[in-house]
């Protein structure tokens, strides 16, 4: 899952963003407005987690510039207002859920992880290819009843892969979903993750390396 953290208070987005990075996301950070809708055009997140009141430009505008702009994003307004006319002020401008600081992290990844699932066409809760299972919920994943010990990237990779259905991924595709935008595009990153992986998934072979197009499971 792409998240795209936005918060004015560096510290508190990059405690969020790290928090979110062990629980398997790909997380960048805005620190304002303008940012945050530059980083948005060019990056397919699935999440947006946005504070209120940014600096530059409102958060309130950020909301609506994203709805109206058609972003398949999801946008979780996190602010320290609170009160009920603050939240149906946010959800009347285009957010999908609203979470008041202080939060618990808990709550604030089942938020997320739930509207990631809105973002993208309906999966089943676990994933199932012959042998092999993955449970995105529980990040665990299996192949003939033994467990994997996949790394989050790893574990990203193989979950776009089974929730295409057969369909061919590409290296593209896998880099824009599962890594964050420091990922250089030029390096060997997927194709190495893609071997890590099918060494850790065993014999018969599960993943297939499609010519000039990308990856299928």
């Amino acid at each position: 899952m792409r998240v795209l953290v936005v918060d004015d208070h560096e510290e508190l987005a990059e405690t969020v963003a790290a928090g979110l990075r062990r629980e398997g996301m790909a997380v960048d950070i805005a620190l304002d407005g303008h940012a945050a809708l530059e980083r948005a055009m060019v990056n397919g997140y699935d999440v947006v987690v946005l504070d209120r009141d940014l600096p530059g430009l409102h958060g309130d505008r950020v909301c609506r510039a994203l709805a109206e702009g058609g972003s398949r994003a999801r946008v979780l307004m996190l602010t320290a207002s609170g009160t009920v006319a603050d939240r149906v002020a946010g959800l009347g401008m285009g957010a999908d859920d609203y979470l008041p600081k202080p939060f618990a992290f808990t709550e604030l990844v089942a938020r997320i992880r739930a509207l990631g699932r809105r973002a993208q066409p309906a999966l089943p809760p676990v994933l199932v290819h012959g042998d092999l299972r993955l449970d995105p919920a529980r990040r665990v994943a299996s192949r003939d009843g033994r467990q994997l010990p996949l790394s989050p990237k790893e574990f990203a990779v193989l979950e776009l892969l089974m929730g295409a259905g057969g369909a061919v991924v590409s290296a593209e595709e896998l880099l824009e979903r599962a890594w964050d935008e420091a990922a250089d595009p030029f390096t060997q990153t997927v194709k190495v993750t893609v071997s890590r992986l099918r060494r850790k998934l065993g014999e018969p072979p599960l993943i297939e390396t499609v010519a000039q197009a990308g990856y299928r499971v």
